[in-house]
């Protein structure tokens, strides 16, 4: 049985580790937007990570027949994804950010694969009670990660330089949580 902690620190490396290119994505479309904008667009990227928590729930629970270590398998997912940033981590083509709620929510989806990899083997791999306070703490760093990235807003070279660090960093970061999937998942033990 995990303590409150471990299960509050496993799902903050697990939202933490999905949503850093997601964070950079956002930061750099809010620097677009105007500011009038602002509130529609935090609500549109808050609806596409509950359909993604939503969806990983739903997923999660229909794979419940499936016994919890063979969930750890899906730890490939995260590795691939890896395997994949690593490969396109110096890829010069820069990408463009549009305004608007609907191209907000489109890129939070567009850019939740790796949250769908990580999420439902977690959100399956927990009870009831350790999945609602997971849930929660997606709740609290998405609070903070609306706040960060709406701060960042006057800071287009920070919010550059941290896409630029993302591509590097994102690779390790999918390679420990794919460990962290076999953990919590007790395919390892």
């Amino acid at each position: 049985m995990h303590s409150l902690s471990v299960t509050i620190t496993v799902a903050t490396l697990a939202f933490i580790g999905t949503m850093l290119d997601d964070f950079f994505a956002f930061a750099a479309q809010l620097v677009l937007t105007p500011r009038e904008l602002h509130k529609r667009v935090n609500t549109a990227q808050v609806l596409g990570v509950v359909s993604l928590i939503l969806l990983s729930a739903i997923v999660g629970s229909v794979l419940l027949s499936v016994p919890l270590r063979w969930i750890g398998i899906l730890a490939l997912a995260p590795w691939a994804l890896a395997l994949h940033a690593w490969r396109h981590r110096e890829d010069p083509t820069r990408q463009q950010y549009r305004r608007g709620a609907l191209t907000t929510f489109a890129i939070t989806l567009a850019l939740g694969g790796d949250n769908l990899a990580v999420w439902i083997p977690l959100l399956r791999a927990n009870n009831t009670s350790r999945e609602v306070l997971t849930i929660a703490t997606f709740a609290l760093w998405e609070m903070v990660f609306l706040f960060a990235a709406r701060s960042l807003t006057g800071h287009l070279r920070v919010v550059e330089w941290g896409a630029r660090l993302s591509r590097s960093l994102v690779p390790i970061i999918y390679v420990g949580l794919g460990v962290l999937i076999l953990l919590e998942c007790g395919t390892l033990s």
